[in-house]
């Protein structure tokens, strides 16, 4: 299970967790950020910082009330904060309160605490370790045993308050499960180590049980009073900071009262070891997580020596815990009315040797090293080099990122847990270098304006269009150098104007301008193109085509003219034709009416005359004629006509064609004239000159 929830949607990169994580166990991956889980100690503290709420932590209140629900024997352990952080007017109230919530006991994990303090005091006696630092704080294990663990030797072999308390209750109260209530989230790792596990079932923070009683509608202050059934006395002080010198103080002093030559001299605690000799301990407290680390540093270093050291991760101690609302803890408060409260004797000796009986709160420390790739010196310098920094006195070292330094920095990036953009000074160059390249190479003014008109912004472009430098440009208004109307409509309304073309005859220029409001700095930026040549070109081409098209009507006009002119010359001379022709006929048709009949009388003797002379086989000849016998010469027409081929007479070798069963002439067709001479009035004489015309208007075929 996740103890720290991340909701990447929330995350801004403002890398303020990665500034306040003093281990770097979260790594920057596309532009957010992540816990590194198998690095963190579970100090905290990014929960506190974080200033979108992006991370959250995971609560097992619904595990709990299921163990109640189905049954279940259910003890909680409140850790001593509970004193300084919950309201109430004597502590039983808060047993109380817990008890109506649905547990079967409630204890104070001051009692595991009360066994811790005479563990340490074992220590202090042997004397056997150089330093000695105090285990109750499992996110200070975490940081000894993963980034310093040549320090593991000095930390106090002994559990945490919270499994001693766990050890307490399950050996008084078997199969009962144990739940611990405190402002502390590493509890939620310890409690599920290996190497006391079992001890703690599930771990809650008192905001959980804030949001449980008020869901229950538990007030603890109207609650009855059910006292604790053990008073660890000083012991309740652990969660303030130095509580713990004081716990193990007053207990020592308990033991040695009968031997004034052991009294503790000023800053120094003495004590006898079994064999006679005697073992000297300063003491002292750290706080914070940079207190620590800073200690370890000089420990390591071999800086310290023979001393016994609380070291809490939270500053202020336990009552400033990561799951507790700083909005409602007033700390040095709390520090003197847990102080006034609080009974500074110790626990009753005879009552905590009893509770220790027969078990065993010995801890084994372990080395829990990380080995995460380091770089090369070539490598770091590469990294450093693609964020600009190419000399050491390009190196910054201003801590925006959330590393020390820049060369930590470089190795978080080779390590996968930052990104190169994280670089604030860089991207600030960066960003502004763009951003000046593109107010320099831009071909378009940018102007951007306040709504009180004051130019803010101005590039150099516009010198080129306006005549004013950006200098002097940036002391004057919008109004001093064209008519600011559209601007103050945009500001007006909201709405920008895209693709707005605007004419400034003063300058000469004709422009495309788009005008966006932009709320969040609450100014207005214009983008102005300068189109006068795409105005002229275009100008030019308008009017080529209209002169192009004034020609092609100017030739349309003359084409329709001439075919005017033609048409009409077309008209006279076919009507002259039409005269001539018409004429034509009327002198043939005059001539053939004009034929007497005497020589029609000629004609037709002189015919009947040759036929009565070419005897039987003539009139053979020409019945056959006659009557049309086709299956000796002549073949049927398409049309229903009858072509003969009959053969010449004695003057004419024209072929007749058959016409309504009667012999005639080819036709002779002129414009529409059929021209058809009739057999019967041809002079065979002359045939061509002696002719009668029938004039008929029929369409051809």
């Amino acid at each position: 299970m996740r103890i720290i929830e991340f909701n990447s949607t929330k995350c801004k990169h403002c890398y303020k967790c990665v500034r306040n994580c003093t281990v770097k166990a979260i790594a920057i991956r596309n532009e957010r950020a992540e816990i590194i889980g198998s690095h963190c100690i579970l100090c905290g503290r990014c929960l506190q910082v974080c200033p979108q709420s992006a991370k959250t932590l995971s609560s097992e209140l619904g595990e709990v009330k299921a163990m109640i629900a189905a049954g279940q024997k259910v003890v909680l352990t409140l850790a001593p904060s509970y004193v300084g952080l919950l309201k109430y007017r004597t502590i039983g109230q808060v047993r109380n309160a817990m008890m109506r919530l649905g547990f079967a006991d409630v204890a104070e994990t001051s009692e595991g605490a009360a066994v811790v303090t005479r563990e340490y005091v074992r220590l202090i006696r042997e004397g056997k370790m150089e330093n000695i630092i105090t285990t109750c704080c499992p996110s200070v294990n975490n940081l000894i045993e993963m980034y310093h663990p040549s320090l593991v030797k000095y930390l106090a072999p002994v559990v945490s308050p919270m499994i001693a308390s766990g050890m307490l209750i399950k050996r008084r109260m078997p199969g009962v499960k144990v739940v611990f209530a405190g402002p502390c989230i590493a509890k939620k790792r310890e409690a599920r180590d290996p190497r006391h596990a079992g001890y703690i079932d599930a771990v809650l923070t008192f905001e959980d049980l804030e949001s449980w009683l008020a869901e229950k509608h538990i007030d603890i202050g109207t609650c009855d009073d059910t006292p604790f059934t053990m008073d660890p006395s000083i012991n309740r002080l652990y969660p303030v900071t130095g509580g713990v010198l004081k716990s193990v103080r007053a207990t020592l002093f308990s033991e040695t009262r009968n031997h004034p030559e052991e009294q503790a001299k000023s800053g120094v605690w003495d004590a006898q070891r079994p064999d006679g000799t005697w073992s000297h301990y300063r003491k002292f407290y750290v706080h914070g997580a940079q207190d620590c680390i800073d200690l370890c540093h000089d420990m390591e270093a071999g800086g310290v020596s023979g001393c016994f050291i609380e070291m809490n991760m939270c500053a202020d101690g336990c009552i400033k815990g990561p799951a507790v609302d700083d909005r409602d803890v007033y700390k040095y408060k709390i520090k003197l009315d847990m102080s006034e409260a609080i009974p500074k004797q110790a626990a009753s000796e005879e009552t905590v040797r009893r509770l220790m009986e027969g078990l065993d709160f010995a801890k084994t420390f372990e080395d829990r090293s990380l080995h995460d790739p380091v770089p090369t010196e070539e490598q770091i310098r590469e990294i450093l080099a693609k964020i600009g920094k190419f000399r050491p006195e390009d190196e910054l070292n201003c801590g925006a990122c959330g590393y020390r330094s820049c060369r930590d920095k470089a190795i978080a990036v080779f390590q996968g847990k930052a990104e190169l953009d994280m670089c604030i000074p860089y991207m600030h160059q960066k960003a502004e270098s763009m951003a000046n390249m593109i107010l320099q190479e831009s071909p378009n003014a940018v102007i951007m304006v306040s709504r009180d008109l004051q130019i803010l912004e101005y590039s150099d472009i516009g010198e080129k269009f306006f005549g004013v430098s950006r200098a002097d440009a940036l002391t004057k208004k919008l109004g001093d150098l064209f008519d600011p109307s559209g601007v103050q409509r945009v500001f007006e309304t909201g709405v920008g104007v895209h693709g707005c073309k605007v004419a400034y005859p003063a300058y000469g220029l004709i422009t495309l301008q788009n005008i966006v409001y932009i709320p969040k700095q609450d100014c207005v930026l214009m983008t102005i193109t300068d189109i006068t040549g795409q105005e002229k070109k275009a100008r030019e081409e308008y009017e080529n085509r209209l002169h192009y098209m004034n020609m092609a009507g100017k030739v349309i006009r003359e084409q329709m003219i001439t075919a005017q002119k033609i048409a009409s010359l077309l008209g006279e001379t076919t009507a002259e034709t039409k005269t001539t022709l018409t004429r034509l006929c009327d002198s043939i048709r005059a001539e053939g009416d004009g034929m007497d009949d005497q020589a029609a009388e000629s004609t037709d003797a002189g015919i009947l005359e040759r036929a009565e002379k070419g005897g039987a086989e003539k009139k053979t000849k020409e019945a056959a004629l006659r009557g049309g016998a086709a299956d000796q010469r002549g073949t049927a027409g398409t049309d229903g006509k009858t072509v003969a081929a009959c053969g010449p007479d004695e003057k004419s070798d024209r072929k007749t064609e058959m016409q309504g069963g009667q012999p005639v002439s080819d036709a002779f067709r002129l414009d529409g004239l059929n021209l058809d001479v009739a057999a019967e009035k041809r002079n065979p004489a002359n045939p061509v000159k002696k002719y009668h015309i029938v004039e008929k208007y029929q369409k051809k075929g």
